[in-house]
């Protein structure tokens, strides 16, 4: 069935608009990983605050980092056949109505559904490369792409310290109204300044692919981050994985065998394709370590004899630099890909990452070494991450961008959960008492470290693998038909 759509934006849009369409992207992304941090500093006092256990309270997190997993995939195929600027407006409304819902309740069991709801924003990075891609010309897209792939680390880094100031100081439900009004803002901006691209890969919705691949997500996922609190070789947990592996095989069976999957698990075969996927994985379990570890370094008491015992809203502030690396490096890691290749960039960030590691685990107990070894590993970060969303672009046909792309994002979603989970495992196993409670040693930490650093180098060396462009560019095979909307411009936007 050949679903297409005109776009919503007239022709000859102002120049004013075609320059915002950089800068309104990227405050999506990072908005979106404001979203996913900001409930961080209320975990401690939410059982307080709603009457519900700390386990339960846990699940404001789990649910959405299974929503985000879950939707990625899916809006970001869906985004490819009806519409990548519809699309985007619609993840960005869920979010902002996740914070709206939070805002006009203290019940847990609503606050779940709302931090579910806002999951669906994980969707709005690869709809935004996949857009850029379609619109900026070449000599633009790279510098982009890479900022827009580093509004996750940005975004991280500025939500943990807008959360701990206000919840220090306002009511807890300040932060959520603030988080609606920021939503309420970005949906407008994307609205009026971002027009609809043109490239539309036409086709029936592979629904049956879509209620699968979230099965299997699910139990994946879901084991994955309870496999601390209910014990790894627990029923449930050996439940979950045996589940996680008939569902997705299952599914795969399926997604090879229908015309218009939801992954294309073909394409994915291909090195160029698959092996950038599993680089993304591997990133995203090295990346995510620097952030937990990090928190909880700088907060333990000092009375550890490592510990700084700094409150939520220094330990924001000792990320921050992170952040404003990242932003300032984005254009540096275009650059470099465009004179060495994407896969070089990726290996040279990944190397970084472990660098950074490796101060880290010299020396962490100076608070100016913390901070200096977490800014290295975000250098690396950025490196990676803006080359990952270059090597899917040149790898993939233009219909299917946005969904190739939102499978690297979820691949980077279940390395930050594996990096979580074994993370946790680690501190587990290595604890001293401490007040009369359980305490991780230094030891522990330092061993996060180095797990995080290990993997860091498996995926540099992943990305040595990944073949080199072809002399003519994958995307512009002849691999899918790609649709343009009636009444659609030609050519790139020139203005942007």
């Amino acid at each position: 069935m050949d679903r297409t759509a005109a776009t919503t934006e007239p022709p000859g849009a102002s120049p004013l608009r075609e320059r915002l369409t950089v800068p309104v992207l990227a405050f999506g992304g990072i908005l979106m990983a404001v979203m996913q941090t900001v409930v961080v500093p209320l975990l401690p006092d939410l059982p307080r605050l709603t009457g519900a256990s700390a386990g339960t309270v846990s699940w404001m997190v789990t649910a959405t980092l299974l929503a985000g997993a879950v939707l990625t995939p899916v809006l970001g195929r869906a985004g490819d056949m009806y519409g990548k600027r519809r699309v985007l407006l619609t993840a960005l409304a869920l979010m902002t109505a996740g914070s709206v819902l939070c805002t006009l309740t203290s019940d847990i069991a609503v606050l779940i559904t709302a931090r579910a709801l806002s999951g669906a924003a994980a969707a709005v990075v690869p709809l935004s490369i996949s857009i850029l891609r379609d619109e900026l010309p070449p000599d633009r897209r790279g510098s982009a792409v890479a900022l827009m792939s580093s509004t996750v680390g940005i975004g991280a880094a500025l939500g943990l310290p807008l959360a701990a100031v206000i919840v220090q100081y306002a009511d807890w439900h300040t932060m959520f109204w603030v988080t609606g009004a920021l939503g309420v803002t970005g949906v407008a901006a994307v609205g009026w300044t971002v027009r609809e691209s043109p490239v539309r890969e036409p086709g029936r919705f592979d629904v049956a692919g879509a209620i699968g691949l979230a099965a299997g997500l699910v139990c994946l996922l879901l084991g994955v981050s309870q496999g601390g609190p209910w014990g790894w070789g627990s029923a449930r947990v050996v439940g979950l994985f045996a589940a996680a592996l008939v569902v997705l095989a299952l599914w795969s069976w399926q997604q090879l065998r229908t015309e218009r999957p939801l992954v294309d698990l073909r394409l994915v075969g291909r090195p160029r394709v698959g092996l950038s996927h599993l680089a993304a994985l591997l990133a995203g379990f090295a990346f995510y370590a620097n952030t937990l570890v990090t928190a909880q370094l700088v907060q333990a008491p000092e009375a550890t004899g490592y510990g700084l015992g700094l409150s939520i809203v220094a330990t924001g502030l000792c990320l921050l630099p992170s952040g404003i690396v990242m932003l300032l490096l984005s254009p540096v890691s275009a650059r470099i890909s465009a004179a060495r290749g994407p896969r070089v960039t990726l290996a040279l960030g990944a190397t970084v990452i472990a660098a950074g590691y490796a101060v880290r685990i010299a020396d962490s107990r100076q608070l100016w070494m913390i901070i200096a070894g977490a800014t290295v590993v975000a250098t690396g970060t950025t490196l990676a991450y803006s080359a990952l969303p270059t090597l899917i672009l040149r790898a993939v046909p233009p219909g299917r961008t946005a969904s190739a792309n939102g499978v690297n994002v979820l691949m980077r979603t279940i390395g930050q959960a594996g990096s979580s989970a074994a993370v946790a495992a680690v501190l587990v196993h290595h604890t001293s008492p401490v007040g009369g409670a359980p305490v991780p040693t230094l030891h522990g930490y330092l061993l996060a470290f180095a797990m995080a650093g290990a993997v860091a180098l498996l995926a540099a060396a992943v990305a040595l693998r990944i073949p080199g462009d072809p002399p003519q560019d994958a995307a512009d095979g002849p691999d899918r038909a790609v649709h343009r909307a009636p009444g659609a411009r030609d050519g790139a936007m020139k203005g942007a």
